[in-house]
């Protein structure tokens, strides 16, 4: 039997996730489908990946091993399929503004591409608060931006959605949660809470829970997200991120476990703006079609 690209992305998703269910949600198929490639996987790497818990799936010292490696595999591969999108036509300076989400947790992978395919655009990268990235859209400072499309405000800019990350429960290994059944935004009311601030995230959180009977009992704000993802996993509160953001180990090397909300919890909404009615220059030309291209966007 000869590993394919596929098991390896199950692996992935599978490891990123903790859970073969959320994995094949997240994939868009059956759980059938990813237990059946990490056994295959399992079976030609010759050792066990992952662990069975009752609360999903861990990585094995081996699985640990074996994931750096995948990362790299699916890396080499990207590469080399995009080797024929690489021109010098293109040249000029692109001034791109980008929010700290954005710029912690998506952009500079994409960046690092763009700096492959074309190596005659010089990319400016300024990272700036969303009010501050809609002033410096409208007075021409920046050419293109990349951000949180769900929070502008500015009706004067055009913004094209590239991915909606879904926002769930997060929640320590282990939390009574886990085992409640259908979880909504009473349940969660009832637990301590940690609120993020960075990137207007509180004032989003309190859009979306001022449509409920219901309010967050805050016990700690704060701008950074591995102190959420740190006290989370030691079991001092719970909180309502993104997917984008998750990761599923605090930095004590302790299980984040994610649960998906009954209630309706919006998405977070990432994509491209630029002034209405501007004239595209080649080179934000070039940045738009690179990521057309990589979420399957028409054209």
């Amino acid at each position: 039997m000869s590993l394919s690209l596929r098991q390896i992305r199950y692996f992935i998703a599978t490891a990123e996730a903790g859970q073969i269910s959320q994995a094949a949600v997240n994939l868009a198929i059956s759980q059938s489908a990813v237990t059946t490639a990490i056994k295959d996987l399992e079976d030609i790497v010759g050792a066990p990946l992952f662990e069975r818990t009752p609360h999903g799936v861990e990585l094995t010292p081996a699985g640990r091993r074996f994931l750096s490696q995948a990362y790299e595999i699916l890396q080499k591969v990207t590469e080399a399929t995009q080797l024929y999108h690489v021109t010098s036509a293109v040249k000029g300076t692109l001034s791109i503004a980008t929010t700290y989400t954005v710029m912690g947790y998506f952009l500079p992978f994409h960046i690092e591409r763009l700096r492959r395919q074309f190596p005659g655009i010089g990319f400016q990268l300024f990272e700036l608060p969303r009010e501050s990235v809609e002033e410096g859209m409208l007075s021409n400072r920046y050419d293109i931006a990349v951000m949180l499309t769900s929070n502008i405000l500015n009706l004067e800019l055009t913004t094209e959605k590239l991915l909606s990350s879904q926002r769930r429960l997060w929640v320590p290994a282990r939390h009574k949660l886990l085992s409640a059944g259908s979880i909504g935004f009473r349940e969660v009311a009832e637990e301590d809470y940690i609120m993020l601030t960075l990137d207007e995230a509180s004032h989003t959180s309190m859009k979306y829970w001022s449509q409920t009977p219901y309010l967050p009992r805050i016990t700690l704000r704060t701008s950074s997200v591995e102190a959420v993802r740190s006290l989370v996993a030691n079991g001092q509160g719970v909180a309502i991120l993104s997917d984008m953001v998750h990761r599923p180990w605090s930095l004590e090397g302790r299980r984040i476990e994610t649960i998906v909300l009954h209630d309706s919890v919006p998405s977070m909404d990432v994509g491209l703006a630029w002034r209405r009615n501007v004239e595209f220059t080649p080179a934000m030309q070039a940045f738009r079609s690179y990521f057309r291209r990589a979420f399957h966007i028409p054209e």
